[in-house]
């Protein structure tokens, strides 16, 4: 999804994306010349917050960031929320986006709705953007885009899945909710997106899934991406339920001014380009 005015656009090679949660706030800056993540940077909140005081938060990241106040010839922002759902496109009809959410989301009739086309699986990402961010991005920098962070995690995850013969669980972690995809010889069977206060609703919400959809933790390949280390009681708890856990890679050829994390951390945005 894509907002444009009559802003002049400039020749600089340097792009900015910026991903929204409630949780926090994630920016990185892509220098394309050189293809080098020249900036990368994480702000957590202690709780869940309400998107008026993430837009706070976003306000001071610019008014304070150096990084932040350059020009960009490209910026986009992704939505890190619960409130999406796939669609497959033979059953997708723009006109009745409302209906496809009410059923797994809690919606209101003011709410804003858009979509991404996913098109590795010919289906359409229908969810709930932040609009009180988008506006304030779309004073700041004039046109910009937009996309649901699961749209990201499935584009790239299908993409490498699609010539594999087993199963996989996907498990993309964040401070305080996780996304589960679920493939199956290259087929999305599951996507979801949990929300956990403890490594035991953790564990709980990945036995369920493999539970629901009949497979095995002795036998499931699961792969971890996002905020989670080897050291971290949720790893832990996964690997004392399941045989086969592992760590993924983001496959992505840029060079970092400064190491990341992991190979397996800040996937989306990175991929986000």
């Amino acid at each position: 999804m894509a907002i444009a005015n009559n802003k002049s656009e400039n020749n600089n090679k340097k792009e900015l994306s910026i991903q929204i949660s409630l949780n926090g706030l994630s920016f990185c800056v892509l220098n394309k010349q050189s293809n080098t993540i020249s900036f990368l940077k994480r702000v957590s909140t202690s709780k869940k917050e309400t998107p008026f005081k993430i837009l706070d938060l976003l306000v001071q990241e610019f008014d304070s960031e150096e990084q932040l106040n350059q020009s960009f010839s490209t910026v986009q922002v992704v939505h890190d929320n619960e409130l999406s759902t796939i669609v497959p496109k033979e059953l997708f009809d723009e006109a009745h986006l409302a209906d496809y959410l009410k059923f797994n989301s809690k919606i209101l009739k003011s709410d804003f709705i858009a979509f991404d086309d996913i098109k590795v699986n010919n289906s359409a990402n229908v969810y709930v953007p932040y609009v009180n961010i988008n506006n304030f991005i779309y004073d700041k920098f004039g046109s910009f885009s937009y996309k649901h962070v699961s749209t990201i995690l499935l584009e790239k995850i299908l993409e490498a899945e699609q010539y594999a013969h087993n199963s996989k669980m996907y498990i993309h972690v964040e401070q305080s909710h996780f996304n589960v995809i679920v493939v199956s010889k290259g087929k999305l069977i599951l996507y979801n997106t949990f929300e956990y206060n403890s490594k035991e609703d953790f564990i709980y919400y990945v036995l369920f899934s493999l539970e629901q959809l009949e497979l095995s933790p002795e036998t499931i390949d699961i792969i971890l991406l996002g905020n989670i280390s080897m050291n971290d009681p949720i790893y832990d708890m996964i690997y004392k339920y399941v045989r086969h856990v592992s760590f993924g890679t983001r496959f992505d050829d840029y060079k970092f001014t400064t190491p990341v994390e992991a190979n397996h951390s800040n996937f989306p945005i990175i991929h986000s380009f």
